[in-house]
Formats: structure tokens, sequence, C-alpha cells
């Protein structure tokens, strides 16, 4: 699958900080930068914050290769990121990365576990330990996302990065065989400690109770042997 593509206008700008960054938003734009290797120094423009969302409103998110318009001339570039007003949630400022065709580029992209793991057949259960992976691709080749097939797994088995082919073109920059996902033994069942801890003293608490009630009822019947045992008392002479 190619990766998405969208067009973004923009105009160059001057001057800096928040001055410069109201008067721009009161014609409807935003402040962006555009940064990159092969760029003598980061580019300042000005686009529409609208047109930024929609330029990624596309599979690849913020993995879309934009075509940056400005002065006549396209950049290829992509969307590294955006700050947002916490109460509006519009745009403030964008930052866009330069790449070109032949120079791989570091990017986030989604993984997706398919199959339905053996082991959870047998009662395990599936955990995913990350919903990203870290890759290096060339712009052309960004996939959209990693699918890994947990089918094999049964429990207690793991799938780590090094057990998943990667898209062609695509590779992964680590010295770790991290974990991607995890089918974990069922749990037992148990009290849990908080019944456990509530029922020790109700316990505790019973067997003093029925102590006494054992020495009462003792009390009682060595009560009754004294009354049997005891002389009869002489009638009383008139």
């Amino acid at each position: 699958m190619s990766v998405d593509k969208s067009t973004l206008e923009a105009k160059s700008r001057e001057g800096a900080g928040k001055g410069a960054a109201r008067k721009l938003r009161a014609q409807g734009l935003v402040p962006a930068v555009v940064y990159g290797k092969h760029l003598k120094a980061p580019v300042h423009v000005a686009v529409e914050p609208k047109a930024v969302r929609q330029s990624i409103n596309t599979p690849h998110k913020f993995n879309t290769l934009i075509a940056l318009k400005l002065d006549g001339a396209a950049h290829q570039v992509l969307l590294k990121d955006f700050q947002v007003d916490p109460v509006t949630r519009e745009i403030l400022h964008a930052d866009f990365i330069a790449v070109t065709d032949n120079e791989k580029v570091k990017v986030n992209v989604p993984l997706v576990l398919t199959g339905k793991a053996v082991g959870v057949a047998d009662g395990g259960l599936l955990t995913q330990a990350r919903r990203e992976l870290e890759v290096w691709a060339l712009p052309q080749a960004i996939p959209e996302k990693i699918e890994a097939d947990v089918t094999h797994l049964k429990i207690a088995m793991v799938l780590h990065i090094n057990d998943i082919k990667l898209p062609e073109g695509v590779s992964v920059k680590t010295n770790v065989n991290y974990t991607l996902a995890v089918c974990a033994a069922p749990e037992r069942e148990e009290i849990p400690a908080a019944a456990a801890a509530a029922a020790a003293p109700a316990a505790g608490a019973a067997a003093p109770a029925a102590a006494k009630a054992g020495e009462a009822k003792a009390g009682e019947a060595k009560a009754g042997e004294a009354k049997a045992g005891a002389p009869a008392k002489a009638p009383a002479k008139k």
C-alpha cells in the first residue's frame, strides 16, 4: 500500500513572538516551522489551522506525506507535531520535517495484532505490550500499520520484535529484542486479601465466645453435682 499524500498551502512570514502570532491568528493563520537536514536553516511559514488537520485526515495520520506549497515551490514534509489551545483545542503552532525520497525517516507506526492465539482458547489472556513501533523507512514506503500474527502463541509464550516480519523497506534500529505481546496463564481464583482479613477477626472473636460458653456449661454441671451430693436436712422438731 502506498503512503497517503495531501497538499497544504503556506505563506512566508516574518517576525516571531506572541505579537506576531496574534496578528497571524487575526488573519486566520498560525505560525509554523519547517525543519530538515538538507535545509540551510529552518523555514518559518504561516498556515491555516483547519487545513493542517485536513492534511493528515488520512489512514496514515501523522505519517501522511504533505506537499507544502510555498512561493511557487512544493516541499515534501511530514507533520511532526502541533500545539493546541487547552480550552478551544484550536491549533496554535505547527512543526513540519522536510523529507527526501532517498533518505529514511524515523516514524511511529501502529502495531496491529492479527489472528486468535491458541493460548486464549485454552483460557489464557493475550496482552499487547506495544501499540506503536518506532521504525525507519523511506517516505514513500511508510506503512499505514504493521501487522503481527499471534495465532501460534500458546500459554506463557511471548512475541518479540525479532519474531515478526517487517514490510519491505522498513527497519527497526534497536539492540533489545523487546516484547510486543504475551499470552499469560489464567489467574487462579483466590480469596481476596480484604475478605480474608475481615474473616480473621470474626473467627478470632468466635473462639473466646465458644470457650466462655463451654466454661458456663461446665460450671452449671459442677453446681448440679454439688447439689446432688449434699446431705438431706433433718426434719425440724416440733
